[in-house]
């Protein structure tokens, strides 16, 4: 589990299978053994992608992302502990099932300004906007972690379908928009404003993100490898916005923002 989940790229079953000969000194039988066991306990599952065959970490069944984020599969009961955000999320074909680093970062950005460390200003009321909310993971983490409600959107038909059914299963149609409409038509700010993107897009975006983001309120970015970091945050320290976590993963970097208030003159 450690091998494929400290793994920058996709496994294949070869690959793995000779990873542990290499690592253990086990023969193929115990190998095959480990490997099926594991996939009978759900702890790994198989995957296609471009006609090639991988094994990941299983999300058919309850999946700590974080210290109170657990990701579950609808109908699958869990025993939450005191202060859980748990979600749930059916298997699908859009972004953000939370197998990948940019989505748990995103997720761990999220736990850092609802749920941190009481010292720091963090709770947060009010809105949130989810941009390409994909299956609507992290709109729904902030909404269930402690935001009044929000706008999740996503150019994709097939990803507003998914986030759809995604926000009934946790109950919060009443809170939870998802919308085909593009940021550019967006006229509203919000309290916290969600951009797992990648980071030619994220720079692109700078000037529509830094409006819609309400003064003080917080941005959270990801997608972003770690070499990019610096040149991003520069981009948006020219927009008011200050620093206040980053978390990296296999080569991707999460960041948390916060915009400043405007220096009022006279």
């Amino acid at each position: 589990m450690a091998t494929i989940e400290s793994s920058a790229a996709k496994i294949t079953p070869p690959v793995l299978e000779k990873l542990i000969l290499d690592r253990y000194g086990l023969n193929k039988k115990q190998i095959k053994t480990v490997i099926r066991d594991l996939i009978f306990s759900r702890e790994l599952t198989y995957t296609y992608e471009f006609g090639c065959t991988f094994l990941e970490r299983s999300l058919n069944k309850p999946v700590r992302i974080s210290r109170h984020v657990v990701l579950i599969p609808p109908d699958h009961s869990y025993r939450s502990k005191p202060n859980d955000v748990v979600v749930q999320i059916s298997p699908g074909a859009s972004f953000g099932a939370g197998n990948h680093p940019t989505t748990r970062l995103a997720i761990k950005a999220i736990e850092y300004v609802l749920l941190g460390d009481p010292a720091i200003e963090k709770k947060q009321e009010g809105t949130v906007l989810d941009i390409g909310t994909g299956s609507g993971v992290l709109i729904l983490t902030a909404v269930l972690g402690g935001m009044e409600g929000g706008l999740g959107i996503d150019i994709d038909p097939c990803a507003r379908v998914e986030a759809v059914a995604n926000v009934k299963n946790n109950g919060l149609e009443d809170r939870i928009t998802i919308s085909g409409q593009t940021l550019e038509t967006i006229d509203q700010r919000f309290t916290m404003v969600l951009a797992n993107l990648r980071y030619p897009s994220l720079k692109r975006l700078y000037a529509r993100l830094t409006e819609v983001t309400a003064e003080r309120g917080t941005l959270i970015l990801s997608g972003i490898k770690n070499d990019e970091v610096d040149d991003l945050l520069g981009a948006y320290a020219k927009s008011r916005f200050k620093y206040l976590w980053s978390a990296d993963e296999l080569g991707w970097t999460g960041v948390v923002l916060k915009k400043m208030a405007s220096t009022q003159k006279g």
